[in-house]
């Protein structure tokens, strides 16, 4: 009986995240969870705390939720290297993503010149409190950025009709943070979002 090739040799995705609050958290886990589902080898990483322990420990919400990711291990360039695809997920802060996530990448200087994260497969992922608070600007620089390094935008887009229960977004999946838990109909599209991922990545990866 034939082997799937992707069981033999499965595509690498890093799901790369920054989280305050624990929706990111809870979108990236779903993502990873999806990826792995699909047949893909996953770093579920975060990128690192910039802000002042001063400033975190203020916000019981904020020291809650990085108390518990304190077992997902910090992104470093070496995970980028490693990947065959990326998944970056980051809130929206003024209409684009996070310090953190910009200060993880500020780090990836080195990576880029050498060519080493060009050719790979790139989707975002974001959330903010309120609908039209900046989430397709956000997922938008953030495919900005993965032009820069040569990456293969693979956005959703309208590929299923789980996009248009969740609100439509064809960047990628972006979710309305406002304390509940995330919902059901953005669980598929992150699902649906990660699963196309894999299979994209092992498409260009052949």
């Amino acid at each position: 009986m034939t082997q799937n090739p992707m069981t033999q040799n499965p595509v690498k995705i890093a799901v790369v995240f920054y989280s305050t609050y624990g929706t990111g958290l809870a979108m990236a886990r779903e993502a990873a969870e999806a990826a792995r589902e699909a047949g893909a080898e996953v770093r579920l990483v975060r990128v690192a705390e910039t802000a002042p322990e001063a400033v975190v420990n203020g916000q019981d919400a904020w020291k809650a939720n990085l108390d518990a990711m304190q077992d997902i291990p910090v992104a470093t360039p070496a995970d980028m290297e490693w990947a065959d695809g990326y998944i970056f997920s980051s809130p929206t802060r003024f209409g684009g993503a996070a310090s953190q996530m910009r200060a993880f990448i500020d780090t990836l200087g080195g990576l880029w010149a050498s060519g080493k994260l060009a050719n790979k497969t790139f989707s975002a992922m974001t959330s903010a409190q309120n609908p039209n608070g900046g989430q397709e600007t956000t997922l938008q620089t953030l495919y900005f950025t993965a032009m820069h390094w040569g990456a293969v935008l693979t956005p959703p887009g309208y590929s299923d009709q789980v996009l248009f229960a969740s609100g439509g977004n064809p960047y990628g999946a972006s979710v309305t943070a406002n304390g509940q838990p995330v919902s059901d109909a953005d669980k598929a599209s992150i699902r649906h979002q990660a699963k196309r991922q894999v299979e994209l990545t092992q498409k260009l990866r052949g």
